[in-house]
């Protein structure tokens, strides 16, 4: 099961990007459709405006993506995400230029 380190923001029950984030890894399913993060089992969805991912249990919405250096990670400001302790390490050597496990070639 692919593993990446990942932006992970709580959509529903908040107003645009003011729902609680973190910094952690993600397993994805082999076809990149599933994801699992925090004991919650995520589906890829389209059409929803503001998530790229829903919880199949609660419906709760979802925006994952990878981290930016930049730390710019929600679309209207700034990011408080929760960096996950055992993401930590890699997270802070990918802010300082290290590529993204996984993601070495691009």
């Amino acid at each position: 099961m692919p593993r990446r380190l990942m932006f992970v923001q709580l959509k529903s029950g908040y107003s645009t990007d003011l729902g609680p984030s973190w910094i952690g890894w993600v397993d994805f399913s082999k076809t990149w459709s599933t994801a699992y993060f925090h004991g919650r089992t995520l589906r890829r969805a389209g059409g929803m405006p503001d998530a790229n991912f829903y919880d199949v249990q609660t419906d709760e919405e979802f925006w994952v993506s990878g981290p930016k250096r930049d730390r710019t990670d929600t679309r209207y400001g700034p990011s408080n995400a929760v960096v996950e302790p055992d993401a930590a390490e890699t997270y802070h050597d990918f802010l300082k230029g290290a590529p993204l496990p996984g993601r070495e070639n691009g």
